[in-house]
């Protein structure tokens, strides 16, 4: 809360130990972490990763209860997709997975 209050700027490292940053690396690092990071995101199924991100918004404004429903919803409708099964394939196959968003 002090920091919105009083506007007061941090350190990226000051952010990370305050847990509100994920990671931190130096300045000379950021960009080519940040492009790891969205590679990595790339790679996921996209409709979970949109999906999670909508959970995770709507996780703000609703009680824990709506929140947990919202969520086994969300679970039951990305089990019964093409890409869950790629990926289950591909874990057994040892082998990357090919999403197609369906």
């Amino acid at each position: 809360m002090k920091l919105m209050l009083t506007g007061e700027s941090i350190t990226g490292r000051e952010a990370f130990d305050m847990g509100l940053a994920s990671e931190c690396v130096p300045d000379d690092e950021v960009l080519n972490r940040a492009l790891e990071l969205a590679d990595q995101i790339a790679a996921m199924p996209p409709l979970a990763v949109r999906r999670i991100k909508e959970v995770v918004l709507a996780g703000h404004d609703t009680s824990l209860e709506a929140g947990l429903m919202l969520e086994r919803r969300t679970f039951d409708t990305l089990f019964d997709t093409e890409d869950k099964a790629e990926g289950m394939r591909a874990f057994i196959e040892k082998r990357k997975p090919e999403f197609k968003g369906r």
